[in-house]
């Protein structure tokens, strides 16, 4: 069966369908001004003969390759321990599952330019750009605009005259959320661990905490610049509880940071939460694993890619640029906080 599908052609379909084979051709590449039943007739035909359409001469005849690119301008240390980041990556997969598109990765460490990235996305491998966890000095939005290719943001742009499509959840009012949170469980000696303030996300995050807390006449005790991940989490957060041992609440700008301030309360012999409250934000599975499990806020990292993805898939289909989507977020209360 195999041999005799690979020897099947358009011209066969096109026969059997009783239409020309530039009919044909238009249905089998989607149907564009192709009538109903012609449409109907080489559906038939193409699953009668078991016809599979040559990937390389159709992305001759349509300029397209059916791949999207996933950009993560993170080294990979990063992108295989961030819990999000994985999510992102699977709802991008998942928005493709019933598409015949696929996705291509594409990393870059911290720090290198984007003289081999854009190139390649330049090189017509890629039918559109699907950015996560993008930086400030990434200049990324700016030039990835500049390719004309569909294109999607997770993540607010730091360039909003761009007017670039993205989605992402509302960060203000989830730093507003940890910080209600702490101030209604009793907390006063209140103190952050940020993530970079080079990134939209957590500059959002701080401008939310910041907000409430000035709103609630409190001073937060300390806040320090982490990076999202365990490893500096753990670090500052001894840093801060040697500093600062009156520390009662910790707002951490994500689960991975949480759960390696979790890591320094327990070296200092500190209780969470009887002496130390703490909230996470991102809400990963990573949050049920620790000891205590975490209160966090939510931030649907599949449900995010899937909506982005979405958005690069309208445009390939001739849709303009869609307006921004923002999820609200919630804050899940556990025993952490």
């Amino acid at each position: 069966m195999d041999d005799v599908r690979s020897r099947t052609t358009l011209e066969d379909v096109a026969r059997v369908a009783g239409v020309s084979r530039a009919t044909a051709s238009r249905a089998v590449r989607g149907g564009e001004l192709v009538s109903p039943v012609a449409l109907e007739a080489v559906r038939r035909a193409v699953e009668q003969l078991g016809y599979v359409p040559n990937p390389a001469a159709r992305s001759l005849v349509t300029r397209q390759t059916d791949t999207l690119a996933v950009v993560v301008p993170e080294d990979d240390a990063r992108v295989f321990s961030d819990p999000f980041i994985a999510q992102a990556i699977g709802g991008v997969a998942e928005a493709l599952a019933h598409t015949p598109k696929q996705l291509v990765l594409l990393m870059r460490a911290r720090g290198q330019e984007n003289d081999r990235l854009l190139p390649y996305l330049r090189g017509g491998h890629v039918d559109g750009i699907v950015v996560l966890s993008h930086h400030r000095d990434d200049h990324l939005e700016r030039e990835l605009a500049a390719l004309h290719l569909p294109l999607a943001f997770i993540g607010r742009p730091l360039e909003p005259q761009l007017a670039v499509p993205y989605v992402d959840v509302d960060n203000v009012a989830g730093g507003r959320l940890a910080a209600e949170h702490l101030l209604a469980a009793g907390a006063r000696r209140l103190a952050t661990i940020s993530g970079p303030l080079d990134m939209p996300a957590a500059v959002d995050r701080i401008t939310g905490w910041s907000e409430a807390l000035a709103e609630a006449g409190v001073t937060e005790v300390a806040r320090y610049e982490g990076d999202f991940t365990l490893v500096r989490g753990e670090e500052l957060g001894a840093r801060l509880l040697a500093e600062h041992p009156e520390v009662d609440g910790v707002f951490a700008a994500n689960d991975l940071t949480a759960a390696g301030v979790l890591h320094a309360a327990r070296a200092a012999g500190r209780s969470v939460p009887r002496t130390l409250r703490l909230v996470g934000y991102d809400d990963t599975q990573l949050g049920l694993t620790t000891h205590p499990q975490l209160t966090s806020i939510t931030n649907p990292g599949r449900d995010l890619a899937r909506r982005a993805t979405r958005m690069v898939l309208d445009q390939l289909a001739g849709q303009p640029a869609p307006p921004p989507i923002i999820i609200t977020p919630v804050l899940v209360e556990r025993a952490s906080g």
